[in-house]
């Protein structure tokens, strides 16, 4: 499969959980249907487009998130006021990540998407976007870096060393007892449909090690070749 990667960075961003909505909090890092959205963003797609757009991103990319910072995160408080009644208002409290960074791999799974594939690959290649790439809301705006481009393998089963996020569905090998870091745990959405509605039967239970980190595991994986040669391990969603 056709495969690239991209460093996401900012300075705050938040990916809502949407079973909180009273006082949000956030996913650790950026969710498929939140970098779905920022692809958008950056192809200039409004919103007509992207509510066709995301069932079949959704279905022809997949992706894989390794974390480069540390997850912070700091809940602040906000009044909000109603759009229709600016005099109705309500102290909300919102949770942020602080300095989120990313390296994120994308491959594209199916041939139908290729011109969106190619074309978003060229914009980030080129520092190009159309509306302002966001990390989960637009008081967010992200930094996209072009990274690698190269090759995904089919998926394949066996041992392998990941630095990204991986299914709970893994069987953990090793980790290794002389180094002390954290490995945390999310379910993240993987599918938005037509009506910009996350399916949960989509939703993925995953774990990942700390930025800097890595993990020895069993289970699928997919071997990327860039085109420098160099080779890494990647779980895809």
């Amino acid at each position: 499969m056709k495969g690239f990667q991209l460093k996401i960075e900012g300075n705050w961003a938040h990916f809502k959980k949407p079973e909180t909505n009273n006082n949000p909090l956030t996913h650790d890092f950026i969710t498929k249907t939140a970098f779905i959205g920022l692809l958008g963003a950056v192809l200039g797609k409004d919103r007509d487009e992207m509510k066709e757009l995301f069932p079949v991103l959704s279905d022809d990319i997949l992706y894989g998130v390794q974390l480069l910072n540390s997850v912070k995160k700091e809940s602040w408080g906000f009044t909000l006021r109603k759009a229709v009644n600016l005099f109705e208002k309500a102290p909300k409290n919102m949770e942020f990540l602080k300095h989120p960074k990313y390296l994120v791999s994308i491959a594209l799974k199916n041939q139908r998407s290729e011109k969106v594939f190619d074309s978003f690959l060229t914009a980030v290649k080129n520092s190009e976007a159309q509306f302002t790439p966001v990390l989960g809301l637009h008081n967010c705006p992200a930094n996209l870096y072009y990274f690698s481009e190269g090759e995904f393998s089919d998926l394949q089963n066996g041992r392998f060393t990941a630095k990204c996020f991986i299914s709970k569905n893994h069987r953990v090998v090793d980790i290794s007892l002389t180094k002390h870091f954290r490995v945390g745990l999310d379910k993240i959405p993987t599918y938005q449909n037509n009506d910009f509605w996350n399916l949960p039967e989509k939703y993925k239970e995953v774990i990942y090690p700390a930025a800097g980190n890595e993990i020895i595991v069993e289970g699928e994986y997919y071997l990327y070749k860039s085109k420098n040669k160099e080779e890494e391990y990647w779980w895809l969603t």
